[in-house]
């Protein structure tokens, strides 16, 4: 399966979407695509979690060897696979860490694919529990008609709801968007 051509400019068109490809591409050499889905998924949480990492990754002042450092623990605190903790490692170095997460979202969207699943992104205001999540892949596998990949994200300024994004259709359900369209229409 050639991922790289069906993929057109959509991925590869951003600077994260191209190191995801590449890890994409060495962990389909490897057969370790669900090692680094499941180490990636780690790594999400733990940028939900934890303020410090967000801050390591986004933080222009910490050094290339400090930021090597603590990704390192990082990976080793995570159980993180081989092949995922060389990526940030290489992150690291080339003071790319600020494209973590957009790299995590197009890994998780070329793993999708590879899998012939769509992929989703989700946001919502409040975490969602496994049984929300499950329910809400049964009503995107029934709109669909195939399984659904999904990349679940946290937002509380949308207060309630979800918003749904399907490749480029977007299903907005949020209690903030409502809220707006509210404003707007009282405003005549």
């Amino acid at each position: 399966m050639e991922i790289s051509g069906d993929l057109g400019g959509g991925i590869q068109a951003s600077l994260g979407g191209r190191y995801a490809l590449a890890l994409f591409e060495l962990a389909r050499e490897g057969k370790q695509i669900d090692a680094v889905s499941t180490s990636l998924a780690r790594l999400r949480e733990a940028l939900a979690a934890s303020a410090d990492f967000r801050q390591l990754i986004t933080s222009p002042l910490i050094s290339r060897e400090a930021a090597a450092r603590a990704v390192d623990a990082v990976a080793i605190e995570l159980q993180l696979d081989p092949l995922t903790t060389n990526f940030l490692g290489v992150l690291a170095h080339n003071r790319r860490l600020r494209q973590l997460e957009p790299a995590i979202r197009a890994f998780t969207a070329l793993a999708a694919r590879h899998r012939g699943e769509a992929s989703a992104q989700v946001v919502s205001a409040h975490p969602l529990d496994d049984d929300q999540v499950a329910a809400l892949k049964a009503k995107l596998r029934q709109r669909l008609g195939r399984e659904v990949a999904v990349d679940l994200s946290v937002d509380p300024s949308i207060l309630g709801g979800l918003i749904v994004k399907l490749g480029s259709q977007q299903i907005d359900g949020s209690i903030r968007t409502k809220l707006n369209s509210l404003a707007i229409a009282m405003k005549g």
